[in-house]
């Protein structure tokens, strides 16, 4: 398919598991405004934390093929470091004709900006068991002490959280505190979200924190990368009424639904499931 009121420019792919990767099309669409927009949330398989490594990359396969099929999009920005860690390099040889744009933990960023050489990573637990995630760490932090720490709930929590719930800070609190380390006279200073559910929670971190640290936000980085790979289309304009979304399961509650609405998506029923 491709967008109305500029011929052939084809719209966006942004896929994450859940609702986080709104963080990453918030500042996409800032440095695209171009373009027009699909967000998919991958609902029926929420959360990706848990699952199995080689049943979720069978997964997230299958849901591409389906994806590319029916959308047919100029480039996808995996707004997830659990799937992107697992199955980038598998997407990448899948489809090689496609732009991908991943997240990874920005673990280089962080061990360029520490100065106690104390940093925390804050995933899910497939992303700290990833060896990928290792392999970040021993490129460009090996003169750092990083500390993973692999959250089971904190992914449901945001979700929760944005959808105008209510958390209980001690329970946030227990999530966060093995972030923290104090030793030696030093002190963690740089905590990497390595889950983009994680940013929608970044105020009630920074209040609930210990001590001040730096709360490394990769969302920004990924959007540029995006811009970098997808060319500006002289005179191109944003289609009207296109941007929306789709939900794998194929079914909202009303909070989802506003909340799509107040980023300018439609939610976007599917006439047929996927995994058909």
């Amino acid at each position: 398919m491709t967008t109305t009121g500029t011929p052939d420019l084809k719209p966006i792919l942004v896929f994450d598991s859940g609702i986080g990767g709104l963080t990453v099309l918030r500042e996409a669409r800032l440095l695209m405004p171009e373009r027009g927009f699909i967000y998919v949330a991958d609902d029926a398989g929420f959360p990706y934390g848990g699952w199995e490594e080689e049943p979720l990359k069978a997964r997230i396969a299958l849901l591409f093929e389906e994806l590319f099929d029916r959308y047919d999009p100029d480039a996808v920005i995996v707004a997830c470091n659990t799937a992107f860690t697992l199955a980038g390099a598998d997407l990448r040889h899948r489809f090689p004709d496609m732009r991908f744009i991943g997240t990874v933990p920005a673990i280089k960023p962080a061990a360029e900006r520490t100065r106690s050489g104390l940093v925390s990573v804050l995933a899910t637990p497939g992303t700290v068991k990833r060896a990928y995630t290792r392999d970040l760490i021993q490129s460009f932090a090996s003169q750092c002490h990083v500390r993973l720490v692999g959250s089971e709930n904190l992914a449901r929590m945001a979700e929760a959280y944005i959808r105008g719930e209510t958390l209980d800070d001690a329970a946030v609190l227990a999530e966060i505190a093995p972030c923290f380390i104090d030793k030696d006279g030093l002190r963690t200073d740089i905590v990497v979200l390595a889950c983009t559910h994680y940013p929608f929670l970044a105020n009630v971190f920074r209040r609930l924190a210990p001590w001040p640290v730096d709360w490394l936000d990769p969302a920004e980085a990924i959007a540029r990368q995006a811009r970098r790979l997808v060319p500006l289309v002289d005179g191109a304009e944003h289609p009207d009424n296109f941007d929306f979304a789709v939900f794998t399961s194929g079914s909202q509650d009303f909070s989802t639904r506003r909340l799509m609405q107040g980023m300018g998506l439609a939610v976007k029923p599917l006439d047929t499931p996927f995994f058909r």
